[in-house]
């Protein structure tokens, strides 16, 4: 069997329906093109610089971060092109000159980037994507990139952090989460691409038809509280949909009354079903004390001789009301999830950045570094690459970022030190390492093979177990370590005094 080839692949993708002539090259910020045209006129548009993108501070006071929306940045950064209404828009601006313009129409990206793959566990100050190029074309793509990563990475994390409350242990099957959010979101792509990350972070299905159709991701729904009320009774509706769908018949049970109506309902269309060769798949409870709701329904299902028939909930659940419930002993199986999901709900933003790490001056790179007086805030300088450390039993341990030059041996004891409060210091023996940033674009080109979604939460599944339980808590999770190698410390160090 051949295998696709990555540009076979990349092609493939983009005619997915939301891929395909969705990017225009205007989306971006208007001080991008401001700089750009500053670069023109000054004569340095052509010089090369790096760039690291990367987030300060996990969502949700979360103890980590799951690294998603590398594919759309993808897509974009491949099919950049500014097309003839655009550069008349930018033109009636009066703002640029006809060469300046001439330069947009020619436009390409050309740039080396790589990226930290989709489904890894990710932390702060972690570069999920490194460009270098000309720094004209790397000034355009800081906007759209940030948006794409930003929002996936935000939602994946959302979907985890829910993931686990749900679960308790990541690999127990018992309960399942499902992505209900379209009518939530802020618009119809947030909801779309939102329906991807949640999938990546542990999902199991989705409400949104438009997300199953362009991933793949299997598509789930039941029915409204309009279904029932537009029949005389509730039984007849009931009856009506599982004589619809027969071998998949979810049913709403708290349009009236939840245990004195829609359980005896349900338990009622569940006998006429089996005596025609048929099983009621599950019930929704939408409102109420799910707790005691769902324990009254189980039951009452199994009383009834039901005792396979799913327990489904929905109705504005976050992690926090999942917890509670399953503490409180809820026979809960399935939960949906919408508001607090799709739209980050308490961390509505990631606040990824965009910085300049390295700039050529005289045919040399010069490594560059931003200054603040909050230590959180300045920059790690120059090219760079991370490393992360696993110890015998397969936790990993500590991220290191390094120059891009150094190397680590493994059969030497490595020392590690916290970059800001460097008297905490801890050697390691006897580890592994797994370089986190692979090679996407090399000049422009792919050479990645995009992997698909199946996989992308496979390596989530993976990279999620190899974390420490204590980073995982959903209240005060330990801080994981991230760190600077000496070298790269030194130089960090050494720019600042410099500016100073």
């Amino acid at each position: 069997m051949n295998h696709p080839t990555a540009s076979e692949r990349l092609e493939a993708i983009s005619q997915k329906p939301v891929y395909r002539n969705l990017y225009s090259a205007l989306i971006t910020d208007l001080y991008q093109l401001t700089m750009m045209y500053g670069y023109y006129k000054s004569g340095k548009m052509n010089q090369r610089a790096v760039f690291d993108l990367f987030y300060r501070k996990n969502p949700f006071e979360n103890g980590f971060g799951i690294a998603a929306g590398l594919e759309q940045a993808v897509v974009y950064l491949t099919g950049l092109r500014f097309q003839d209404d655009e550069i008349e828009y930018l033109r009636s601006l009066r703002l640029f000159d006809e060469g300046f313009l001439d330069e947009l129409r020619k436009f390409r990206f050309t740039g080396t980037v790589y990226a930290v793959e989709e489904g890894t566990v990710v932390f702060p100050h972690i570069p999920l994507m490194r460009f270098a190029g000309r720094i004209f074309e790397l000034q355009l793509v800081e906007s759209a990139c940030l948006s794409f990563l930003n929002h996936q990475t935000l939602i994946a994390t959302k979907a985890a952090r829910i993931f686990q409350a749900t679960r308790g242990d990541l690999f127990d099957h018992d309960h399942q989460s499902i992505e209900f959010g379209l009518r939530r979101a802020q618009n119809i792509d947030a909801a779309t691409f939102g329906a991807r990350a949640a999938y990546i972070g542990g999902f199991v299905g989705t409400s949104n038809v438009y997300a199953g159709q362009n991933f793949g991701i299997p598509v789930v729904g039941t029915q409204a509280h309009s279904w029932i009320q537009s029949f005389p009774s509730e039984l007849e509706a009931f009856r009506a949909y599982a004589a619809t769908y027969p071998d998949r018949t979810t049913l709403l049970v708290d349009t009236y009354d939840t245990l004195k109506s829609g359980v005896p309902n349900a338990i009622q269309a569940a006998r006429e079903l089996r005596e025609k060769g048929h099983e009621l798949l599950a019930i929704r409870l939408d409102s109420g004390d799910l707790a005691w709701l769902s324990k009254e329904a189980r039951r009452m299902l199994d009383q009834a001789g039901f005792p396979n028939v799913k327990i489904l909930a929905s109705g504005d659940l976050n992690e926090y009301v999942v917890r509670d419930l399953i503490l409180q002993g809820s026979k809960i199986d399935q939960w949906a999830f919408g508001t607090a999901l799709i739209t980050g709900d308490t961390s509505p933003a990631l606040g990824a950045v965009y910085k300049l790490a390295a700039e050529e001056e005289n045919g040399v790179m010069i490594p560059k570094i931003k200054i603040s007086e909050n230590p959180e805030k300045v920059t790690n300088p120059g090219y760079k690459k991370v490393v992360r450390l696993y110890l015998e039993d397969g936790k990993a341990t500590a991220d290191l970022i390094m120059l891009d030059e150094e190397q680590i041996d493994p059969t030497h004891p490595l020392t590690l030190f916290h970059p800001v409060h460097t008297y905490k210091r801890k050697t390691i023996h006897n580890y592994t390492m797994e370089e986190l940033l692979v090679p996407v674009l090399e000049k422009g080109k792919i050479v990645y093979s995009l992997p698909d979604l199946e996989q992308i939460r496979e390596r989530m599944m993976q990279q999620l177990t190899a974390i420490p339980r204590e980073i995982k808590r959903p209240i005060n999770p330990h801080a994981y370590h991230v760190d600077l190698s000496q070298k790269l410390w030194d130089l960090k160090q050494k720019l600042l005094l410099e500016i100073r």
